[in-house]
């Protein structure tokens, strides 16, 4: 018997192993082309006659970014993309991440699922919140140790996070974070600040939408979060669950600030950073994983929570 339990605990951490190396493809499309299917394809023609198509297989896929405004995309296509789970991102006429188109079924208990979510008692869904400000106050402690710049204030504040985070310690560490992570005198975290905060809205706009597709994958409603509750925001319980995961994004950005000559705008190379951040290697209870496969460990851990099988979210470790 124990051989038995030996072997299957063995298999159990390859399959482990296996999963976690498994990564979605993202694909942009910055350029004018003509999207279809073709046997289980995604089709990619382009306008000019010296360009010969492309397939890729959709089962490949995690997300799509359209950025040209000049795509044209079949509903075939925006059927089996959305089949497998695949997440599309639409760009407006400035480049930016503004649309998403999710599944509306990502699990076989989705009903069941989202019932649990429903009825989630308002002190679990605080001590739900709790896990998630302390995780993400832990994770930006660890991105500045990284940079050489550790807050003594932020493992405090990371500590000592109470229900419902009613001491707002999450604002309190971003403003010391964020005085801290750039050399840019008196920057602020705002939506239509200076720059990087033009960088920052791009790269947490794909990670919102990774995000959002792993709790459609796990078969909870985005929109009903444990604490936004923004009624104009479809996408409430993927802003929460992201929080954690903010300092990856970070990380890619900060590492353009130090790199590029010139942040006022988004240039393709940049661009071709921030979308790596699905693919970024994280920590997730005790393995590395790609960020998108983290996702779903989050996501499905949630759920458990919800479902009272268990208490506690897995989130990643900065640099665990």
């Amino acid at each position: 018997m124990s051989q038995l339990f030996q072997s299957s605990k063995t298999l159990e951490k390859l399959i482990q192993i296996i999963f976690s190396r498994m990564i979605k493809r993202t694909l942009f499309f910055g350029n004018p082309a003509y999207l279809s299917t073709k046997n289980e394809q995604l089709l990619i023609s382009f306008p000019e006659p010296d360009k010969s198509d492309r397939t890729v297989p959709i089962e490949d896929l995690g997300m799509i970014v359209l950025e040209n405004q000049q795509i044209t995309i079949t509903q075939g296509l925006i059927a089996k993309l959305t089949d497998k789970k695949v997440a599309i991102v639409t760009c407006n006429s400035q480049h930016l991440p503004e649309g998403l188109l999710l599944p509306m079924h990502g699990h076989s208990e989705q009903t069941e699922r989202i019932r649990y979510q429903i009825q989630a008692s308002q002190p679990l869904k605080k001590n739900l919140w709790q896990q998630t400000v302390s995780a993400k106050i832990h994770n930006q402690a660890a991105h500045l140790i990284e940079k050489g710049k550790d807050s003594p204030r932020l493992h405090y504040l990371a500590k000592n996070v109470s229900s419902g985070d009613s001491g707002n310690h999450e604002a309190q560490a971003a403003a010391i974070y964020w005085q801290s992570l750039f050399a840019i005198p008196d920057f602020n975290r705002e939506q239509a600040g200076i720059p990087p905060n033009n960088l920052l809205n791009y790269g947490y706009a794909i990670l919102r939408a990774v995000i959002a597709r792993a709790l459609v994958s796990s078969g909870m409603f985005p929109g009903l979060g444990i604490w936004h509750r923004n009624k104009y925001n479809a996408y409430c319980l993927a802003d929460d669950i992201m929080e954690p995961y903010r300092p990856y994004v970070d990380l890619v950005v900060s590492h353009l600030v130090e790199t590029e000559d010139d942040i006022s705008e988004i240039t393709t190379g940049m661009k071709k950073e921030l979308l790596s951040i699905p693919a970024l290697d994280v920590r997730i209870d005790g393995q590395k994983s790609p960020l998108m496969v983290a996702a779903s460990r989050t996501t499905n851990s949630l759920f458990e929570c919800f479902a009272g099988i268990s208490r506690k979210i897995i989130y990643p470790e900065y640099g665990g």
